[in-house]
């Protein structure tokens, strides 16, 4: 086992000399021989290894004989040591999160909290080729991510150094037999042995028939493993680089939106990632149920036929389809309610997004543009003005046409999306004429009167 494993460290450059490494040690046969293995090249290496032991407080007296266990073995052989107790317990029930889940959240957070403490470079877990054939495997079962075939990282950036798993290369036999070549008598967990666990199960029952057919299983999924790693970077940075170019991200309001017609232009492969990369920027957890089903309502909203269209995600993200656009957004921060607020001339209104209209009297007005817009101040503007949001039966005079327009129909001909119609802001006089339906289209007034001044009415975006 020794020249494979370290043939497999200088190949994925796990370790380097005069390094600081915290080993995660149950007193189980892989922890106990990775231990082992580091402690045989510690003064070739000049290592300072630490052995770090959890009791999570699952096994009572036994998980408490462990951590004795791999104490004593550490003060025999001159090794660092260091155990906590974990409550898992109280933080399943308090998070309302599976066991194995919880035991693995806190578990990490105290590698954190040690890393950190000892500025370690690195941090060395005993998983085996075995643990990657089952991982892939589970993966694939429960569903369609090509992700999945990755499976267990050699190697990861963790905390203030690296998360390294030396012995990805060898079997579950190749380590039991290490131990027992080296007087290695390590601790037994009698739920490895239970079936109720999906990844027990695999252990029991399929590898052994899967090794059968090929005894070296192990680095064939190994291999299979780094090879869809490598392939998976290489996609993710041309995604991107895709991102990068047509994605554009609201940061303050944790939306994220982008015109499809050149979104569809690139590889699907790409679209498929960049799809995910979006999750994951929306998402502070990306749900575990979150992939095949949604990604295929998301490539359906995109080839729909209809000009607006809306899907529900989960915690509240919502995908709409507006026009050009598609737009991803929570719910939740996004729906406005209604608003109406005093516009004084001069004076200035700030709406609920932040960004704010201003109101002054000019007598030099300047060209109108989107965001500017001037009125003359005659009798036919009746003010304090009110900035609100529309209401039902909104109308606007228009120009050239014998009477109104409806908002709603504006809205549709300047191809406004839905979600973003119910706070749009209008200004009107107190006689409910609409001067301007801001950043769209101004209220037709007659200059009648011989006044000079005009009122200027500015919209300027938040900062």
């Amino acid at each position: 086992m020794d020249k494979e494993v370290l043939k497999f460290i200088k190949r994925h450059s796990l370790l380097h000399r005069n390094a600081t490494v915290l080993v995660g040690v149950s007193g189980g046969p892989d922890s106990m021989a990775l231990l082992h293995f580091l402690y045989t090249i510690k003064e070739e290496y000049n290592l300072r290894l630490v052995a770090l032991s959890i009791d999570h407080g699952l096994r009572g007296n036994e998980s408490k004989e462990d951590v004795r266990y791999v104490e004593k073995v550490c003060n025999k052989w001159k090794i660092e040591f260091i155990e906590t107790f974990l409550d898992v317990q109280s933080y399943k029930d308090k998070e309302r999160k599976g066991t194995q889940l919880a035991a693995r959240e806190l578990r990490y957070q105290f590698f954190k909290e040690k890393m950190e403490a000892y500025q370690a470079d690195y941090l060395a877990l005993g998983h085996h080729g075995d643990d990657q054939v089952e991982t892939i495997l589970m993966k694939v079962i429960r569903g369609a991510n090509p992700q999945g075939v990755t499976g267990i990282t050699v190697k990861r950036p963790f905390s203030n150094g690296f998360l390294v798993r030396p012995l990805l290369c060898v079997s579950k036999q190749i380590i039991e037999e290490y131990c027992s070549e080296n007087e290695i008598d390590p601790r037994r967990d009698p739920s490895n042995k239970e079936t109720i666990y999906t990844r027990n199960y695999f252990r029991i029952h399929i590898l052994p028939l899967l090794k059968r057919q090929n005894p070296s299983l192990h680095k064939t999924f190994q291999r299979l493993s780094e090879a869809a790693l490598h392939d998976q970077r290489y996609l993710e940075e041309q995604a991107r680089q895709l991102i990068d170019e047509i994605v554009h991200f609201n940061d303050e309001k944790g939306e994220v939106s982008f015109e499809w017609i050149r979104f569809v232009e690139y590889p699907f492969a790409l679209q498929r990632r960049s799809f995910h990369l979006i999750l994951n920027y929306l998402y502070d957890e990306v749900p575990d149920d979150l992939y095949y089903v949604h990604e295929d309502l998301f490539f359906d909203l995109i080839h729909n036929e209809k000009a607006n269209v809306s899907v529900d995600m989960p915690k509240n993200l919502k995908m709409v389809k507006a026009y050009q656009t598609i737009l991803f957004y929570f719910e939740d921060q996004s729906n406005q309610t209604s608003y109406r607020n005093w516009l004084q001339i001069p004076g200035k209104v700030v709406l609920p997004d932040g960004a704010s209209i201003i109101a002054s009297i000019t007598d030099n007005p300047e060209e109108d543009s989107k965001f500017v817009m001037s009125l003359p101040f005659n009798d036919n503007i009746k003010p304090p003005l009110i900035v609100r949001s529309r209401q039902a039966g909104d109308k606007l005079k228009v120009r050239g046409l014998n009477g109104s327009k409806k908002v709603k129909d504006i809205f549709i001909d300047e191809k406004i999306p839905r979600q973003l119609r119910d706070s749009w802001p209008l200004v009107v006089d107190q006689e409910g004429n609409i001067l301007w339906l801001v950043g769209i289209r101004k209220g037709y007034s007659s200059n009648n009167s011989k006044s000079r001044d005009y009122l200027r009415l500015q919209y300027v975006k938040a900062t």
